[in-house]
């Protein structure tokens, strides 16, 4: 749903205590509704230049999440529970994400980090956190075999309960990075 890639790893140099994960997921959770405008580039491995689009990210606790794309064309993607609605032009479809859980890093990386539920996390991904409260990162392993096996990892960097990168690797080299 988001995209494939995101920002260079830096590294983690140093870790976290696990009280300061659980400090962070409890600030996010406290936020019911967000809406900020986006820009997300895709790199794959057949173009030389990056995919660009752009847009607004709405979210209401606890699983509602709408990316409007405004940018290069117009699309809508909502995920309501374990529905997503897909709108393009006049065409629209509805998935039922349980019948597709190759999106679940997709969907999850994002709607479990903003609702800060680290349970959901936890289940879809090995998660690693550095650095503090106004400066943080996850890193988001998948856990399942098959997804793994397409997704390398998430990397989400923050400040506060403001996510600023959403970046998802692929273990074929491409990325897409959502700032």
């Amino acid at each position: 749903m988001i995209g494939i890639g995101f920002l260079v790893l830096l590294g983690f140099a140093a870790h976290a205590a696990p009280d300061d994960l659980d400090e962070l997921l409890h600030l996010l959770a406290k936020r019911q509704h967000g809406h900020v405008d986006f820009v997300e580039q895709h790199f794959l491995a057949l173009l030389s230049r990056p995919v660009e689009s752009s847009g607004e990210l709405i979210y209401d606790a606890p699983d509602r999440l709408e990316k409007r794309t405004l940018e290069p064309r117009p699309e809508s993607l909502m995920l309501a529970g374990d529905t997503l609605s897909i709108r393009r032009g006049r065409h629209r479809r509805v998935l039922d994400l349980k019948a597709y859980p190759q999106l679940l890093p997709f969907v999850e990386s994002i709607r479990a980090t903003l609702a800060g539920d680290r349970d959901a996390l936890e289940r879809a991904f090995r998660v690693e956190y550095a650095g503090n409260l106004e400066r943080w990162t996850l890193l988001l392993v998948p856990r399942e075999n098959q997804i793994a096996a397409t997704v390398s990892q998430v990397r989400i960097d923050g400040s506060g309960d403001h996510l600023r990168h959403v970046e998802i690797r692929q273990k074929d080299g491409d990325r897409s990075l959502m700032t």
